[in-house]
């Protein structure tokens, strides 16, 4: 399967939103947990520094996205955050690693220098490989930091990586 990332568009909303939303509701990797409407995710993705889409060039069907914006201001702006969404039925298919690497050429761009991950769920493993595959570091582990969508807490892995 051959994918396109590219910048996302207003007419990608419903899919973005979509993909995110699933996430979400897994409740196993985003520390969000308010679905987002049309209104509130036009807003949120027009909030990010950045926000791509991956498209399948055969059924030209967004299947991903990431968000890009700075981890922090001031003396820290120059680190960058980002978030990823795969829909379901493309997992597996390295949509992901493409959104990563997309991402960091992105990041590059608007003039971050470190790309870093907050929390990345420690039974994330496949996140967690491609981070490393990757060039990224584990910078530790913060026991019981994410609470799953059951309720029990989960370890969570802070990754980084110089642009």
């Amino acid at each position: 399967m051959k994918i396109e990332v590219r910048a996302y568009e207003e007419k990608d909303l419903p899919a973005m939103i979509q993909i995110w939303n699933e996430v979400v509701e897994e409740g196993i990797a985003f520390p969000q947990e308010e679905l987002l409407t049309l209104h509130t995710g036009k807003q949120f993705f027009a909030s990010q520094t950045y926000n791509a889409v991956a498209i399948c060039t055969d059924t030209r069907k967004i299947c991903g996205l990431y968000i890009l914006h700075p981890n922090n201001v001031g003396r820290c702006g120059h680190i960058c955050n980002a978030s990823y969404a795969v829909h379901s039925q493309y997992r597996g298919l390295h949509v992901g690693e493409q959104l990563v690497t997309d991402c960091l050429a992105q990041a590059k761009l608007f003039g971050f220098q470190i790309l870093q991950f907050n929390a990345v769920v420690a039974s994330n493993v496949h996140a967690r490989h491609l981070y490393k595959r990757l060039g990224f570091s584990q910078l530790g582990t913060i026991p019981k930091g994410f609470r799953m969508k059951d309720g029990h807490y989960e370890d969570i892995c802070p990754y980084y990586r110089e642009l």
